[in-house]
């Protein structure tokens, strides 16, 4: 069908109004898959099922997985069930079994089996105006499952029940958001009902500790913000450490700017093209027999088997003049990306290079056109500031996008990074710096606006510039790459996730068959390194390095998942020895904040990216972010050209 490739935005999609009955027809030649761990043996009773109920793993509707939600009180406990429907082939279509069953396999990744309300957090309720309501189920733990889409309405019926059996309160601050057996102390269910991303380990405070530390939103400036910042600061809750930042509900931010139109267009085109090709029979077989090598120790391989070059020290100035012309162009990107991605640059010349690397300069400038694009963009930057440094408190009280941007990045910028130096103690002014340029980022790209996460991106940037307007347009550069990472419907994050399940699956066999017994397929324990770029897995020098070496694409463009690879192989021991389960994994997975070396991960994810070779390529799918182009400043260069 020609609608098929069509782009989609799952909360305006008029094409699934016509689609509905068909689905419910279609439902019958699918069955449901029963779900493992709860015993179908012992008296049960169904006190709610919804069909046609879905997961969007992307935007397209042609990817839409639909399936069966029920609530089953057993005993004196309520579970929730969603499971897909299945493919059941035609008896004339044996052929096809093989890629049902690939298929099935992929769908069950998004199942929820059995999921104990003694285990939810809360549930969040989103009704767009124009569009289908959908529900978000958090965790205790912080992890949060992917939206479920009701097509057939539903959601009041659903949290209606739900509410018969179970204790629910609505959050004061947002009556969206459904809070279940909370019993915690206020200021832990604020912190809760906010999604903070840092508001996970209160319970470290004693009962009788007054932890609170409210402020108003209205009319902020000047003195106002750093007296909320002073005030922020003195309270234990400065002191949490974000965790668990791959709570799914916390990105409920609109992401429709050109970088994720042009990510979904290209991936709609091609992704059908992947799928023939990476579900080919003899591809799969290949993938799955027994010519992949898997070592005894993984991240140890025969040097027969996989070459590499060695880590070098950093690029120094001299080395760098060498690779500029008389004019300042760069005479060989691919030999300086090569040179940087085995050594990283030395900390006196990243100013200048990490611009090259981000594509806010284009390599082959010159310095006076690199001069005349800094003053250009240094008056764009004031000019998109004013924008929002004109806004009166009477204005702010009739703009309340403006305000609960404003409020959430006063929250965050606070909190990030405290222990750097640079960032340290009250009144810090490169704290306000965070706190303008998120702000304006927001004027700048108003539909994607802020998402918790962004400050953490912007810090290390700010660190090395040490200036307000270069800064920003960096990080305007970065987002052109990471932007899908905070799409509203996740579909960014969970290409990537699913690409790093293809790649594990590949790459270590034994791993793979240990997280499908534990039912920790989905990744969602290594969300946080995909969202913010292992941000928090090293110190702020080795992720420098990290960053540089991952924005030369060097070796793929998706080289931070054979990153994450390598760090799970390293400690594949331990996860598999120690039997871990879900939350288990998690926890163990946070807690290797600062205890990974750079260069090691590094070494490891080469030899895996280098050993993987086409048929790494071949599981991640096309348009899988960062493979964005950087050149947003190329045509500003060209009209350069044109005037000088």
């Amino acid at each position: 069908m020609e609608g098929s490739d069509e782009q989609h935005d799952l909360s305006d999609d008029s094409d699934y109004a016509a689609s509905q009955q068909q689905g419910l027809r279609e439902s019958a030649h699918y069955k449901s898959v029963e779900a493992g761990g709860f015993n179908e043996n012992e008296a049960s009773e169904t006190l709610y099922s919804k069909e046609n109920v879905s997961v969007h793993p992307t935007q397209h509707a042609a990817e839409r997985i639909s399936g069966q939600l029920r609530l089953i009180k057993q005993h004196s406990s309520i579970f929730l069930r969603w499971l897909p429907y299945i493919d059941v082939p035609n008896e004339e279509n044996s052929m096809g079994n093989l890629a049902n069953s690939i298929l099935t396999k992929d769908k069950l990744l998004y199942a929820i089996k059995d999921l104990s309300m003694n285990d939810v957090r809360s549930f969040h309720r989103h009704s767009p105006p124009f569009g289908w309501q959908y529900i978000i189920i958090v965790l205790s733990s912080g992890i949060a499952y992917p939206p479920l889409y009701f097509y057939s309405g539903g959601v009041r019926e659903f949290l209606t029940t739900l509410k018969q059996h179970v204790i629910i309160v609505r959050s004061a601050e947002d009556l969206n958001i459904f809070l279940l057996n909370d019993f915690r102390d206020p200021l832990q269910r604020s912190l809760l009902s906010l999604e903070l991303p840092r508001a996970i380990s209160i319970s470290k405070s004693g009962p009788g500790q007054n932890t609170s530390s409210a402020y108003s939103v209205e009319g902020s400036s000047g003195s106002e913000y750093h007296e909320r910042r002073a005030t922020m600061l003195k309270g234990p809750s400065s002191d949490i450490s974000l965790h668990v930042l791959e709570k799914f509900s916390l990105i409920t931010r609109f992401a429709r700017d050109a970088t994720s139109e042009i990510f979904h267009e290209h991936r709609n085109k091609s992704y059908r093209n992947y799928e023939k090709l990476h579900w080919d029979n003899s591809l799969y077989e290949t993938i799955s027999s027994d010519e992949i090598f898997v070592p005894s120790d993984p991240l140890k391989f025969d040097s027969s088997q996989v070459m590499e070059e060695l880590r070098q020290d950093p690029l120094e100035a001299e080395e760098w003049a060498a690779f500029l012309d008389s004019e300042g162009r760069i005479k060989d990107f691919n030999a300086l990306r090569k040179r940087i991605f085995y050594g990283g640059v030395g900390s006196n010349l990243r100013k200048e290079v990490w611009k090259f690397l981000l594509g806010y300069h284009l390599h082959n400038s010159t310095y006076e056109e690199r001069e005349y694009i800094d003053s250009i963009k240094k008056s764009e930057f004031e000019s998109l500031k004013s924008q929002w440094q004109s806004i009166s408190t009477t204005q702010a009280r009739r703009f309340t996008k403006f305000r609960e941007r404003r409020s959430l990045i006063e929250k965050d910028v606070v909190r990030t990074d405290t222990s750097v130096p640079y960032y340290e103690g009250d009144d810090n002014p490169h704290v306000k710096l965070l706190h303008d340029i998120l702000l304006t980022y927001s004027f700048y790209n108003f539909d994607l606006g802020y998402c918790q996460g962004m400050s953490d991106l912007l810090s290390p940037v700010l660190f090395v510039m040490e200036d307000e307007s270069e800064s920003f347009w960096c990080f305007v550069a970065l987002m052109e790459r990471l932007g899908p990472n905070f799409n509203r419907d996740q579909s960014g994050v969970h290409s990537q996730l699913f690409a790093l399940s293809k790649l594990v699956e590949l790459l270590d066999r034994p791993l793979h068959d240990y997280l499908a017994q534990a039912d920790c397929l989905n990744y969602y324990y290594c969300f946080r390194w995909i969202l913010i770029q292992f941000k928090r897995e090293f110190e702020l020098e080795q992720l420098m390095r990290l960053w540089e070496v991952l924005w030369t694409h060097y070796k793929s463009e998706h080289f931070h998942l054979y990153v994450c690879v390598a760090v799970l192989k390293r400690y594949r021991s331990e996860i598999i020895g120690q039997r871990m389960s879900f939350d288990s994994l998690l926890k163990f997975i946070n807690e290797l904040s600062g205890k990974l070396v750079v260069d090691d991960i590094l070494t490891a994810a080469e030899r895996l990216c280098n050993f993987a070779g086409e048929k790494g390529e071949a599981c991640i799918p096309p348009g899988t972010p960062p493979s964005l182009s950087t050149d947003s400043f190329l045509d500003l260069y060209c009209d350069v050209k044109h005037t000088m």
